[in-house]
């Protein structure tokens, strides 16, 4: 079903049995695999690829006891050249950066941004209000909450772990992930809590549990993690 609204360029590729709302855009040379549902408003670039079975553009939802509203997200979005796999669900208000790869069966909120030429991997988990910036690599089923910034260039692998309320909802105090600067690298399951900045270039072991701010171009391990090293010129030519 394809609402009469939308213009799609004969360069596209459609599979069957696809769902397009009202009022999307749908750029040159795109693909659009089987059983796949994209939502009203939704604007998709050039040279977009996306899988099979996909929501795209979901509006969010809330009860009583969710604070931040959700109502009447603006569009997803979509720039030229991204991948987007199988069962893979973006929702409204989201900007999907130029030549962004997200692996199947991840799912990224609304009021998210992710910068160009990223990677997200498979089953990966990417909450709302979340900023991730250009050439980063979120690896398989890592888990990464609302309220958080990537600047550029970070790593963060498999299964890796972070939180936004240090009172675990027994207060209405504001919610705050971690904030990671730029070059930071993150190990396989690692736990980041709410609110630390990870400092440029530095590396978290895996399975390290970082309670505390990570100052630049340090390495920290362990539960709690602690310094082990000083890596100052990582990353310089």
């Amino acid at each position: 079903m394809i609402d009469d609204s939308v213009y799609i360029d004969t360069s596209c590729k459609l599979g069957r049995n696809i769902v397009i709302e009202k009022d999307v855009k749908i750029g040159s040379n795109v693909n659009i695999g089987h059983n796949t549902v994209i939502l009203e408003n939704t604007i998709i670039g050039d040279n977009v690829q996306i899988g099979c079975n996909n929501v795209m553009g979901c509006q969010p939802s809330k009860n009583t006891r969710i604070i931040n509203d959700v109502k009447n997200q603006d569009s997803l979005i979509i720039k030229a050249g991204s991948i987007i796999g199988n069962g893979v669900v973006l929702y409204a208000g989201t900007t999907i950066g130029e030549d962004v790869f997200i692996g199947d069966q991840a799912s990224i909120r609304e009021n998210s941004n992710i910068g160009n030429s990223t990677v997200i991997g498979r089953s990966a988990k990417i909450e709302c209000r979340t900023s991730v910036g250009s050439m980063c690599v979120i690896q398989t089923g890592a888990y990464i909450t609302a309220d958080m910034v990537l600047e550029d260039n970070v790593f963060i692998g498999p299964e890796v772990s972070t939180s936004n309320d240090k009172h675990m909802r027994r207060s209405l105090t504001p919610l705050k992930g971690p904030y990671l600067k730029s070059g930071a690298s993150v190990g396989n399951n690692a736990t980041l809590l709410p609110g630390i900045v990870i400092g440029k270039d530095s590396v978290i072991g895996a399975g390290s549990v970082v309670t505390k701010d990570v100052p630049d171009s340090t390495v920290f391990i362990g539960n709690p993690a602690k310094e082990i090293n000083s890596i100052k010129g990582r990353g310089k030519k």
